[in-house]
């Protein structure tokens, strides 16, 4: 497989990018175009390598299919769901840049002289090459470019009077950046039994002439349901650094987008470096699993006049893994001491991120606005008086 370093025009040697409105690799200088597996195999001819060979060498791996050491420096447990590791003719154009401040780790073309952290805005060093990942399963290309997503933060802003000028400046906005983040993906069955103390209320009332009189009756039901409940891709991403909250707004995606991961697709852009493995990740889709089981469970418990859960007996088995990068387009700016990070899905287009406020301009309103009120209570009493 071609060396991302060598992703470059085939019409004027400029380097090549992957283009989120044509879904096709592009010289940004040229104007060249090609689709992805059509440029991906250019590579590989003009590098002397044989198609077949090389996808029966991917298919083997690197004699790591069984365990291996994750980013974090952990070992992956033993699986037979597919996951691969990287080899060296894949991985000899990209490097590993560190930040020193977040601890971030970006993966990037090892021709890129200088950079900042998409997380922090900090500078970050290059840590040199990387070994022993995992290589994705599955990737969704970006579908929203920067243009898009300047114009997403921009309606974001809108309306927001007492918004520091800082997160308004076309400075911050042109360090939006382009990253994958790595997220695991779960297939998992639910299943168990769930009871439930249930109540129905009949009410009926009797007249006489002279009185109403009003009967309640209260049934009680233990409820009990058995079943099975399937999950398909559950997401969970895989970064210490990126803020869960953060990552499960910015949901959904859709994955009928997944296509069979290739390094083109990361050409233009950073892709995050994954340091929280599969296990650990699977406590939280796990959880995620677990609360959409239960609400499926109880939805079945419609006709009473009160359900109250009493006990579960629920057991999740994951049954295929997948690693995946996912676009997220990344703002981060620090205003008075505190950090602020925005997050925009690349495929659809979300936007979620915290704004803060600018009390100063917040007091100066509100004092504005008294005197307004205080002149006008003034006018109203100076009236008041006149006509007595």
């Amino acid at each position: 497989m071609a060396n991302l370093s060598e992703y470059k025009c085939p019409a004027c040697g400029a380097p090549m990018e992957f283009d989120s409105q044509s879904q096709k690799m592009k010289c940004p200088y040229c104007e060249t175009t090609m689709a992805v597996a059509e440029y991906t195999e250019l590579m590989k001819k003009q590098n002397g390598e044989d198609a077949e060979t090389v996808d029966q060498n991917a298919a083997k791996g690197d004699g790591k299919t069984s365990a291996g050491t994750d980013a974090s420096g952990k070992t992956e447990p033993k699986r037979d769901d597919g996951l691969e590791y990287w080899q060296d003719s894949e991985t000899a154009g990209m490097r590993v840049y560190g930040c020193e401040s977040c601890g971030g780790e970006i993966i990037a073309e090892e021709t890129i002289g200088a950079m900042t952290c998409p997380y922090c805005g900090n500078n970050v060093v290059m840590k040199g090459q990387f070994s022993g990942d995992l290589k994705p399963n599955f990737i969704i290309p970006f579908k929203k470019d920067k243009k898009q997503a300047k114009e997403a933060y921009y309606k974001h802003l809108e309306k927001k009077y007492f918004l520091p000028a800082v997160f308004k400046d076309a400075n911050h906005i042109d360090e939006i950046k382009g990253v994958y983040v790595p997220f695991w993906l779960y297939d998992a069955e639910a299943y168990g039994d769930m009871t439930y103390a249930a109540t129905r209320v009949h009410t009926r009332k009797t007249e006489t002439p002279t009185t109403i009189t009003t009967y309640t009756t209260t049934d009680y039901f233990q409820l009990i349901r058995s079943g099975v409940a399937k999950f398909a891709k559950v997401p969970a991403d895989g970064s210490s650094k990126m803020d869960d909250d953060l990552m499960d707004s910015v949901e959904p995606f859709d994955f009928n987008d997944l296509v069979p991961f290739t390094p083109a697709y990361m050409a233009g852009y950073l892709a995050e470096r994954y340091d929280v493995n599969s296990e650990e990740s699977m406590v939280r889709a796990k959880e995620r699993i677990k609360t959409s089981a239960e609400s499926a469970f109880f939805n079945t418990t419609t006709g009473y006049s009160t359900v109250i859960p009493e006990g579960n007996q629920l057991n999740i088995h994951t049954s295929k893994i997948n690693y995946v990068l996912l676009p997220v387009w990344i703002l981060n700016t620090t205003w008075e001491g505190q950090h602020f990070i925005f997050a925009m899905n690349g495929q659809t287009g979300k936007i979620v991120g915290n704004l803060p406020c600018d009390k100063k301009a917040y007091w100066k309103y509100v004092g504005s606005r008294g005197l307004i009120a205080s002149a006008i209570i003034m006018a109203v009493m100076c009236a008041s008086m006149f006509f007595l």
